[in-house]
Order: C-alpha cells, then structure tokens, then sequence
C-alpha cells in the first residue's frame, strides 16, 4: 500500500469531519440515555465527543507523521494501527468523560466498551476509511527523482525522472542529457549503457549507443532521425519497430 503522508492541514480537515460526524451520532442517535437528559445536556454531550474524535485523530496524525518520516513508506499494517489507536485513546477519553459529573454515566468499562463504541466503531470506521481515501486523492504525487550512479563513488546524478531526456554511450563513460532550468545540460559518469538500460527500464534503446526517455519523444525529423527535447538522435533499423510501438 504505497499512500502519501497527508500534511497537517490536510489532517485538521480529516479531524473536522470526524468531529462533526461525532456530534451528530451522539447528539440524534444518544446512545445512552441515564435519568433526565434534556436537549442541553445532550449538546453539551455531543459537543465533548465531537471535541474528543477532534483531539485524539490529531494526536493519530502525528503519530501517522513519525511513522512515515522514520520508515519513508506507508502500509496496510501501519494504517491499521492508526486506526487501533484512534479507538483505543477515542475510547478511553470518552469514558472518562461519560463517567465525570456532566454525564455520570452508569455503565462499568465493558458494559461501554460492548454496549456504545461497538457501535460507534461500526458507524465511525467506513467514515474515516472514506475521508482518509478522499483527502489523500487530493494531496499532489511527488513527482518521482532518479539517482543514476557512476563506478566512482561521486558519480551521482539525481534528477526528476522526467527532467531526463537521453543517455548516450561515450567510449567507457555515458553522457546524460537532461534538462535543468528548461535548459539542456550533460554530465558524464563512467558506467555503460546496458548497465543504466537495466537500473532505469522505462528507457527505450533506439540505437546501440543511445537510450531514450520517451516521453521527450516529440517526432521524427526522417526515416532514420528523431527529435527529442532539444536535441536529436539517430534511430538504427534494429531498434526502429521498438520505437514505433510507443
């Protein structure tokens, strides 16, 4: 499961909905009713859960922002375990509060934890799963950077993936052409063709001497020539039909 860290702000508004969505179900569905329990008591009910979702999905997101800085990556078991410790603060803070004196609720722990957050975890869960999916369509993809790597240990080169145009053979060197600033730029690093063909395999062979990115693939100049982003190269007959298939 490969998902994007959502920022903060994308979380608060992930945290609004869960808390609005809280004090509706608290305050029309009133899980509990314990004695007299009129319409003002019921805001001030339904106003601490919603308050408390708030708090505790917050605290979740940094726990959710640790976790992937530490690991640079996201997982099925790590969203699970957001979703764990969301129930499990959610859970314990609102028993806290429906056993104080605004609520003095009656229920032991498990009679709670099997009578209301049962419920409240069937009705809450597909909620954040949805919200939680929808915010993270609108967080922009970081476009994805390429490290290409040369015999010598200073041979590096890390560029965006699309600001890449051709590699070219150069006796025992390959030539990067790549585009920095919108303008063309080379750099040489000692490593071969076919090694760099099999690290980086979106690049297509068009010569024996030189590999493309095809997305800066902008024509053909003849039969035997193409243009890419400012610069052309020959295309060889065995490599031709590769090419034309793209």
């Amino acid at each position: 499961m490969k998902t994007s860290n959502p920022s903060l702000k994308h979380h608060i508004l992930i945290g609004i909905v869960i808390s609005l969505w809280s004090f509706l179900f608290a305050f029309f569905s009133r899980p509990f009713e314990h004695g007299y329990m009129d319409f003002q008591k019921w805001i001030y009910v339904s106003i601490g859960y919603s308050f408390i979702a708030f708090i505790v999905y917050i605290f979740v997101s940094l726990y959710q922002k640790y976790v992937y800085e530490k690991l640079d990556k996201w997982s099925i078991l790590l969203e699970s375990s957001v979703y764990i410790l969301f129930y499990l603060l959610y859970t314990i803070m609102t028993y806290i509060y429906y056993k104080s004196s605004v609520i003095e609720g009656i229920y032991e722990f498990s009679q709670y934890l099997t009578d209301i957050m049962v419920n409240i975890i069937l009705i809450f869960t597909p909620l954040i799963f949805f919200v939680r999916r929808y915010v993270f369509k609108l967080i922009p993809s970081k476009e994805e950077c390429i490290t290409l790597k040369g015999e010598n240990k200073l041979d590096i080169l890390k560029i965006k993936q699309s600001d890449l145009i051709c590699i070219s053979n150069s006796q025992n060197y390959v030539e990067i052409f790549f585009l920095e600033n919108n303008e063309l730029k080379t750099k040489l690093l000692r490593s071969s063709l076919k090694k760099i063909q099999i690290d980086f395999q979106f690049l297509v062979q068009v010569h024996r001497s030189h590999l493309i990115n095809p997305s800066h693939f902008k024509s053909w100049k003849d039969s035997t020539t193409i243009s890419l982003t400012q610069i052309e190269l020959p295309v060889s007959k065995n490599y031709k039909n590769q090419l034309l298939s793209l």
